[in-house]
This record gives C-alpha cells, structure tokens and sequence, in this order.
C-alpha cells in the first residue's frame, strides 16, 4: 500500500493535470461508493480513471465469477501494473471511447460504470464526450458512481441522469463528494 501511495504520489507531481489527488482513495471512499453494488447482477463492469487500482481491486473481490471487467486507465505504467495483478481484466486508455471499446471487446451495455476520473482537471469538451459515452454505454438499468472533491460535476450530472444520489465521505483525503446516478 505505501508503495500505491508512492508511485500515486510521484505521478501527482510529475503529472498535475492529469492525476487528481496527491493519493490515492481511502477504504472509507471506496466502500461508500462500491459497498451496496448489486455486484450479484452485474455482468458488464467499467471502471474509468483506475490510477493506482483501490477501486479495480474492491471489483475483483466483489464481482460475480461470470462478469467481465474493461478498465480505463490512461497512464501507462499503472495500467501495466493493473494488467499484472488483474489479468482477466481488459485494458484501454482513453475514457472517451467506452463504447468503441466495449463493443471491441464483444461486451453489450454496462451494468455499472465506476469513475475515479478527475473531471476537475479534464477539459469541459472531453468531460462532455466521457459523459455522453457513459450515458450511451449504461443499459437502462445501470448504475453509475463517481467521486470529486467538490460539487463541479454535480450539474453536469443531472443533465445526463434522471436520478443523481449525492454523499460525502469526510474520512478521505481530501474528503470526497459520492454520487450514484442512473437513468
């Protein structure tokens, strides 16, 4: 875990606008988020934004057996080291292309879209495409959950999701805005 934290650390200062927090998420964050999934149901997993894989590891003890996971990291060396320790997981880069990419790996619509993205430091434009992506690539029943250090998403959030469920988890650093959406 120091490690995680280390190279999450390094990738933060070598990389502000693209790394959102100088460490990675606490377990208070993480089960706040991915606790109450219906992990059960789900057969199509995406996570965007993995960096260090706190949530990628919670999904790999939590999914069912059957379900398939696409992972969206854009750094190359903590994708690398995801692809490691998860290597029944498929890879991709680049978050605006969720539904190019499930279709490529022959995966229907996602049950649950889990983001780690900083949507503060991403531009408005690719913000946009990542949300429609995320809204096109939901089935109708799919869940999407995501955190921020500050209410910034909240608005763009209601405009895609018919329903948007906000929380905060003060026991993370920096604490954290929760928020569970669908359509």
């Amino acid at each position: 875990m120091i490690a995680q934290r280390m190279e999450f650390f390094l990738k933060f200062v070598t990389q502000p606008d693209k790394i959102g927090s100088i460490t990675p998420s606490s377990s208070y964050l993480t089960r706040q988020m991915l606790e109450d999934l219906p992990w059960q149901d789900m057969k199509t997993i995406v996570e965007l934004g993995a960096g260090t894989g706190v949530f990628t590891d919670f999904i790999a003890q939590k999914k069912s057996p059957d379900a398939r996971v696409l992972v969206f990291e854009q750094n190359n060396d903590m994708r690398e080291s995801l692809r490691e320790r998860h290597p029944s997981f498929v890879y991709a880069s680049k978050a605006q292309n969720i539904r190019q990419k499930l279709k490529e790996y022959g995966m229907e619509q996602a049950d649950c879209v889990i983001s780690g993205l900083p949507f503060t430091v991403i531009p408005d434009n690719i913000c946009e495409k990542i949300m429609q992506g995320v809204q096109n690539a939901l089935s109708d029943e799919g869940i999407f959950v995501a955190f921020q250090y500050s209410p910034y998403m909240l608005k763009m959030l209601k405009r895609h999701f018919g329903k948007v469920q906000t929380g905060f988890v003060l026991r993370n650093m920096p604490p954290a805005f929760v928020y569970k959406c669908s359509k």
